[in-house]
């Protein structure tokens, strides 16, 4: 067995030694609560009149893009569908493809849009962290796939970042009753 492998192995092994019933729930509700979270922290950004809020919100849609397009080419199948596999927790799978992991793909890069917000970055950090281990713990995910989705993640998101003024100017575009109350140019 290849280091790759025996590192999903292991990374499956903790999480099975952890699972539970209670477990398995808070997980799952856990897995979900990006859609909760995400609203609230575009409406933060906004109530704090932070024009990043647009390049966050043009990075999560491009990510989930490429995420989606990259799982549609690889086709790998979740690990809770892999019957070699079948002594891992799986209480919720399914049958959509697993590489790379949308949750990573989309939530780990939009960290770096938070930067002025210490409290709230750190929040959102250790959110991450649970939700990245939840969709290992859940079945859905190998340990690589999670990787791959930060690292695709980071790399789009810092592209992105780098350029947040010009999204600033076209989000105010998109959206003009915003010019003056974020105070654009």
């Amino acid at each position: 067995m290849g280091i790759i492998a025996q590192l999903n192995i292991e990374a499956f092994k903790l999480a099975d030694s952890v699972a539970s019933p209670a477990m398995n729930s808070a997980m799952h509700v856990l897995t979900e609560s990006f859609l909760l979270v995400l609203p609230l922290i575009v409406i933060y950004m906004l109530l704090k009149k932070d024009t990043n809020v647009f390049a966050l919100v043009a990075a999560g849609i491009l990510l989930y893009i490429v995420s989606d397009t990259l799982k549609f080419i690889v086709k790998e199948p979740r690990p809770c569908n892999v019957p070699e596999l079948s002594w891992i927790n799986a209480p919720y799978c399914e049958s959509s493809y697993s590489f790379p992991s949308n949750h990573a793909s989309v939530l780990t890069g939009l960290a770096l849009f938070m930067g002025k917000y210490k409290y709230v970055r750190i929040a959102y950090v250790i959110w991450l962290v649970a939700v990245l281990f939840s969709r290992v713990y859940l079945g859905l995910h190998y340990f690589t796939d999670i990787i791959a989705g930060a690292t695709i993640s980071l790399i789009i998101s810092y592209f992105i970042y780098a350029y947040r003024n010009a999204f600033a100017k076209l989000g105010i575009r998109i959206f003009p009753f915003l010019k003056r109350w974020m105070k654009v140019n």
